[in-house]
């Protein structure tokens, strides 16, 4: 099952190139194709993504305003370490805007958003439990953008894919060691439901419920 993000670079020719190569370096740095710590080199990435260096080097700023790669005088641009000890801090902001979200969505997702919304409650009700991981952890980043657009706040959807980003890296970097992140991912079936059906106060509720066992799944292995 290969998952294809909604932001990835394909598909996306109405968007600016430095808003096309954020998205596509954003999604690599996040589910760790780059590692942390790696070295970040843009003429190579432009290549690969047959846009100029520009584009890739306006990306690469907004990447280091998300705490994504960092910038060193002489040494280069470099994807930033994940640091476990964030995970508090990260649960305890999402543990207020999640709710939020969620709640907001039930109550204004539009009829297409809605019918979007139930096709991926199903298509992750379908999945089995020897689904690889990261295709998973893709779905999971999918939900949460699904659910912060239909919030139809530009500004709550921007602070909350800042960071979901640094929780998906985190849940990243112990994916190996996770029991079952099936589990997890089926967790955003009742969620999603919810959020189509209109019930605000349920969605709310399904939202801190996930956020609180992705802590504790994290804690539980570290």
């Amino acid at each position: 099952m290969a998952v294809m993000l909604e932001n990835s670079i394909a598909g996306e020719e109405d968007l600016s190139l430095s808003e096309r190569a954020y998205r596509h370096l954003r999604d690599r740095l996040i589910m760790l194709d780059i590692r942390p710590g790696d070295p970040i080199n843009d003429g190579k990435l432009a290549a690969e993504l047959g846009i100029g260096r520009t584009p890739v080097r306006e990306a690469l700023k907004r990447l280091e305003s998300d705490h994504l790669v960092v910038s060193y005088p002489r040494r280069g641009t470099f994807a930033t370490i994940v640091d476990i000890t964030e995970l508090a801090d990260v649960s305890e902001l999402r543990e207020s805007l999640e709710p939020l979200a969620a709640k907001r969505a039930a109550k204004l997702a539009t009829p297409a958003l809605r019918a979007e919304i139930r096709e991926t409650a199903a298509a992750i009700a379908g999945m089995g439990g020897d689904d690889d991981p990261y295709d998973l952890m893709r779905y999971d980043i999918k939900v949460h953008r699904l659910i912060y657009r239909a919030a139809a706040n530009a500004h709550l959807e921007d602070v909350l894919i800042r960071y979901d980003n640094l929780a998906t890296r985190i849940w990243c970097m112990v994916l190996e060691k996770v029991p079952s992140v099936s589990s997890h991912i089926a967790e955003h079936v009742e969620l999603l439901e919810a959020v189509a059906d209109g019930d605000s106060e349920r969605a709310g509720k399904l939202a801190l419920e996930h956020v609180t066992s992705f802590e504790q799944a994290i804690r539980n292995v570290l």
